[in-house]
């Protein structure tokens, strides 16, 4: 585990890309996780969960609420310096689901590429049959 845990809740998603955004080029951080929930203020909230050392964890949170402030609502952030270890297991959690989700999100891309290829292919039939 990194030194610590911060997390930016930000209603939205463009408010979440750009306070990650902000984040990450504010301070040596790593996306370990990302959560949506419906029902934050009646709307669907976006949790990022970053980890590093403590010093550039603090930093990048706050850039993140800065930016996201500015296009956005950001209904909480905060660091936790040096979680306790039944908290690492909540991260790697975090870092599954992403890598789950990153991997899914590759399958659908590969399969809807496929589809287009088959469609190509079908109309290329259609064409030389027809001519």
């Amino acid at each position: 585990m990194k030194s610590a845990l911060g997390l930016i809740e930000v209603v939205g998603l463009t408010a979440a890309i750009t306070a990650l955004d902000a984040a990450s080029k504010a301070a040596d951080v790593k996306l370990v996780g990302v959560e949506k929930v419906i029902g934050v203020d009646k709307l669907v909230s976006v949790t990022i969960n970053i980890a590093g050392e403590v010093a550039a964890v603090k930093a990048a949170v706050e850039a993140g609420i800065s930016a996201g402030n500015r296009v956005g609502k950001v209904v909480s952030g905060h660091v936790i310096p040096r979680p306790h270890e039944e908290v690492d297991k909540l991260i790697n959690e975090f870092e599954k689901n992403l890598k789950s989700k990153k991997e899914s999100k590759k399958s659908e891309v590969e399969k809807e590429e496929n589809q287009e290829k088959k469609a190509n292919i079908e109309e290329s039939k259609k064409k030389t049959s027809t001519k």
